[in-house]
């Protein structure tokens, strides 16, 4: 029989095994080593991602089968491409697009800048009970759910009492809007609100990264004449473009990810024609009329779009500049 004898670390058979492997992976083990605490720190949510994350990819398949809950997904007959087919030949698929890019586009222009102009306000403030005031008042909206969040929304809006609508009317003399109910005025509402929502929370990052800055570099610019807007423009942002740039490519994966619990309680009927997006016909379709194959199909598809936007992000990015995620 043959038998394999273990070398030791430390002894020579093991210093000998080591020189004769790649230099990559000499230099992998040395490191998984020397942080090895560190490993066991990351191992719970490791398993976390295998068992919810990674190990439920094999009910993708359904998305190629007609799905019965008696065959299971092994029995169940393979169709193909056949539901991928019913979803780009859906009339409304155009709409459903259109919708979800623009709710998450409009998300990205209006609030990527929002925590990076409010870190660095708060960066330039010199009173600190004032700066503290300001930045806990801006992280609460986080810490609310999405239920008590749309609620909200509901009771500022209302048209008949909502504090909004007496604003507009006591200070410009316009009639109530039904902000909830008009199609016109779901993605401003949307949009506003996730703003006001993660403003603060989003800030924390750039204010972490902005006091690794150089207080050297500040004194230096003031020396030289340089105004508090130029030293913002020239240290400040420059700074923190390397954090900038992973976030935005992080947020490119994900753009066609509208937050569907938020649309789910603030749209209806009355606001399909803007407020119908990819994630909320998944669960119309999939879940309340069990077309588990379709839905299955069309968040494939949602998916597959949003690791092209990531992938193709990255790239640029790698070419444009010198951070990327890989």
């Amino acid at each position: 029989m043959l038998r394999l004898r273990s070398t030791p670390p430390g002894s020579k058979e093991h210093a000998a095994t080591l020189s004769r492997s790649p230099p990559w992976l000499h230099d992998t083990i040395k490191g998984l080593r020397a942080t090895k605490y560190l490993q066991l720190l990351i191992l719970p949510g490791l398993i976390f991602y295998i068992i919810f994350h990674y190990v439920p990819m094999y009910g993708v398949v359904i998305a190629f089968k007609q799905y019965n809950g008696r065959l299971g997904i092994l029995g169940s007959p393979w169709i193909g491409f056949e539901h991928f087919v019913d979803f780009f030949n859906y009339p409304y698929f155009w709409r459903l697009l259109r919708n979800t890019f623009l709710l998450s586009f409009y998300s990205l222009l209006w609030g990527f800048p929002a925590p990076i102009v409010l870190a660095i306000i708060l960066t330039e403030v010199r009173n600190s009970l004032y700066r503290r005031i300001v930045q806990t008042v801006s992280y609460l909206p986080h810490f609310l759910s999405v239920v008590i969040i749309v609620g909200m929304l509901t009771l500022f809006l209302s048209p008949s009492n909502g504090f909004i609508n007496i604003l507009l009317n006591r200070i410009f003399g316009i009639e109530p809007i039904y902000f909830l109910a008009d199609p016109r005025w779901f993605r401003t509402v949307f949009v506003a609100s996730n703003i006001w929502q993660n403003i603060g929370w989003g800030a924390i990052i750039y204010l972490a990264a902005l006091s690794r800055v150089d207080a050297q570099l500040y004194e230096a610019a003031t020396i030289d004449g340089a105004s508090r807007v130029r030293q913002i423009w020239h240290i400040s942002i420059p700074s923190i473009m390397p954090t900038m740039i992973i976030l935005l490519i992080l947020r490119m994966g994900g753009l066609l990810s509208v937050g569907f619990e938020k649309v789910l309680l603030m749209y209806n009927p009355a606001v399909y024609e803007t407020a119908d997006v990819i994630s909320t016909f998944v669960y119309r379709r999939g879940l309340l009329h069990a077309e588990f194959s379709f839905g299955a199909a069309v968040g494939l598809f949602n998916s597959i779009i949003n690791l092209i936007l990531l992938l193709s992000a990255n790239w640029v990015s790698r070419r444009v500049s010198e951070t990327s995620l890989w």
